[in-house]
């Protein structure tokens, strides 16, 4: 595995900044987030927040990705490519936004509930939200990565949900994608040490069955093998001597719902 990069606290403030943008960006979007909202007015809402605060949104032609953010509705895991579809009650809506500011990059996500949904869909969404707070309580000096990973399994199949295994969390900062790769399954205590500095992106995509997917037509699109709903949950953070320190949290949305313990 390549050497983890080590942020300075000048690289620090630089991805505050730039996750200040990206709390924005959601907040934004969040506002027009409703049935019959199409998922291409989701992007262009983004697209323009983004750019107003000086930034670029990160997923613009990453890799040869068409759209500037990710949207993916029920079945579909990550990588959905905003279009004409109009979102209905009863839909998951995942949201996946990176931002790139001065030269810094974050990444998030979030999983919404829209009008009418049913129970099962309701805790799958809590759980993926619960797991990812879970890996990032890990995010600490002394521990090691698949301790992040062992944290947001344990979280998702006590419930009955399972992890999707061939996608993952990362590092990020000057680059979208650096080292590690952060599974979200396997045993604790294996991996590089965790050490002051190292920023990742956590992130859970958790399925309500299997773990198994499967890439649509398109390139992009990943889904559940088994056509079953999923949820997305992913946040910024840098690895401290003390509590970790969650550059993407919005406290609005998470007041109340989550402490360090």
């Amino acid at each position: 595995m390549s050497r983890i990069p080590i942020k300075t606290a000048e690289d620090v403030e630089g991805l505050r900044q730039s996750a200040r943008l990206l709390v924005g960006t959601f907040r934004a979007v969040e506002s027009i987030l409703r049935i019959g909202t199409t998922t291409q007015e989701l992007n262009e809402c983004a697209r323009r927040t983004v750019q107003t605060g000086g930034g670029e949104p990160a997923f613009h032609k990453y890799q040869g990705y068409p759209a500037d953010i990710c949207v993916s509705i029920n079945e579909q895991v990550v990588h959905g490519i905003p279009g004409k579809r109009k979102i209905q009650s009863g839909d998951l809506v995942s949201l996946d936004i990176g931002v790139k500011l001065e030269g810094y990059f974050t990444d998030a996500a979030k999983t919404y509930t829209i009008g009418s949904v049913p129970e099962d869909k309701r805790i799958l969404v809590e759980t993926t939200k619960e797991s990812v707070y879970r890996g990032i309580r890990q995010c600490c000096v002394g521990k090691r990565v698949s301790d992040i990973s062992h944290a947001i399994q344990l979280c998702v199949e006590s419930k009955g949900f399972s992890v999707v295994r061939s996608l993952v969390g990362h590092g990020i900062g000057r680059a979208l994608h650096e080292e590690p790769q952060i599974p979200n399954y396997g045993p604790p205590h294996r991996g590089p040490m965790l050490k002051k500095g190292m920023v990742f992106a956590v992130e859970a995509m958790v399925n309500m069955g299997l773990y198994q997917v499967q890439t649509l037509e398109d390139g992009w699109t990943i889904q559940t093998a088994d056509g079953l709903p999923s949820a997305h949950f992913e946040h910024t953070v840098v690895v401290t001597e003390g509590k970790p320190d969650v550059l993407t949290m919005d406290i609005e949305d998470n007041k109340g719902w989550y402490t360090y313990g």
